[in-house]
């Protein structure tokens, strides 16, 4: 399996519980990030013994991996974007600066190296609109193709396309009831977040088919020890015991749609391996 991702974290947050299920089942799992997190602010007690923010991420993000099981990590060396509209959106080595062609060559050098059975990355939004995410998928998918094309050189490598392509995604129905309820508790739901710059109205209003369901409730634990390792991100935040409990009961599960080959049937996968 080989994911694709923008920053450390990315890797937890939103796929971490499949990773852990499937690194368990012996499935070997290479993780592509794009940059290192660079851009953010981060308590100051958190950077105790690292001379830059993005040293302190990837640290964060090899101490989830191998809690994670992941066999290794691929770094493509560009920077964190930061959200759209910001100063940091105009460095020259933002990963939405980079030319689409040569961050997909790099995936595809990696995927004919590696190659996956399966790839996994962000849907076409990025999840919650974030530049960077968004840049990842359209890349992904470019060298998904590009990756099977004879036509297409990469040193010696031989082509080598994988059988599926999963994007992560949520069901919005339980999203769409936060977000009705936040103005009643005086919260914005256009200025969600610690800087205020996630519009989870505009998320509400774009939504993705679930093709895919994995539960990962035997690797729960396993997945929150990865999401403690993000300190720098709020994931050691401890909820109580009985939140914990519940939370792992009925939420113990992420989504995916299918990129390819293209769903065609009724039945939600419970394997991203189905078939293969």
């Amino acid at each position: 399996m080989l994911v694709v991702v923008a920053h450390p974290d990315d890797e937890t947050f939103g796929m971490g519980g499949t990773l852990a299920l499937y690194s368990r089942l012996g499935v070997e799992i290479h993780l592509i990030c794009a940059t290192r997190g660079e851009v953010g602010e981060i308590d100051p007690e958190k950077m105790e013994g690292f001379n830059s923010i993005g040293e302190l991420r990837e640290h964060e993000l090899r101490c989830a991996a191998d809690i994670l099981k992941l066999r290794k990590v691929h770094f493509l060396n560009y920077r964190d974007s930061g959200m759209a509209g910001s100063e940091e959106n105009k460095h020259p080595n933002a990963f939405i600066n980079a030319p689409i062609g040569d961050v997909a060559k790099q995936i595809v050098i990696h995927i004919r190296e590696i190659k996956p059975e399966v790839v996994l990355t962000f849907d076409s939004i990025g999840g919650y609109m974030h530049p960077d995410h968004i840049a990842a998928h359209k890349a992904t998918v470019v060298a998904f193709e590009l990756a099977g094309d004879i036509s297409y050189k990469t040193k010696k490598l031989d082509p080598f396309k994988p059988s599926k392509l999963y994007f992560h995604t949520f069901p919005r129905r339980f999203l769409k009831l936060i977000v009705g309820f936040m103005p009643l508790f005086g919260k914005n739901p256009k200025q969600f977040g610690k800087n205020k710059d996630i519009n989870l109205s505009a998320v509400t209003l774009v939504d993705f088919p679930i093709h895919a369901k994995i539960n990962y409730r035997q690797c729960a634990v396993q997945r929150d020890q990865a999401s403690a390792c993000h300190a720098s991100q709020g994931g050691d935040r401890k909820s109580g015991y009985i939140v914990t409990w519940i939370m792992r009961m009925f939420s113990s599960a992420e989504t995916y749609m299918r990129g390819y080959p293209k769903f065609t049937g009724r039945k939600i996968e419970t394997d991203l391996f189905e078939g293969l």
